[in-house]
């Protein structure tokens, strides 16, 4: 009796063994073919268009409220300064 309950539990571990072996390699097989390098690619572009489609709604945003602030200067009677023009060059010659 003592025989048969030791043979059960050692099939048992055993097949245990094997199904977590195979679930091992089936895995390993499917990270091995899986195109991680392509997913990580379109993820990050995915994220530098929503970057970018963040910065244009920044921007929209920032030239609305210095109309609003600009009209609201005018009729107070505030001389509004013309907008500033962004500077041309980097600072050095070559």
């Amino acid at each position: 009796m003592a025989f048969q309950v030791l043979l059960v539990k050692a099939v048992s571990t055993v097949v245990t063994g094997a199904v977590g072996v195979a679930a091992y390699n089936g895995a390993r097989t499917l990270l091995d073919k899986a195109p991680l390098r392509e997913a990580a690619v379109v993820t990050t572009a995915w994220g530098l268009r929503g970057v970018r489609k963040a910065e244009e709604g920044a921007e929209s945003a920032r030239l609305k409220v210095s109309d609003v602030v600009a009209e609201a200067k005018e009729r107070i009677g505030e001389e509004v300064p013309p907008p500033a023009v962004g500077e041309t060059g980097h600072g050095h010659n070559h």
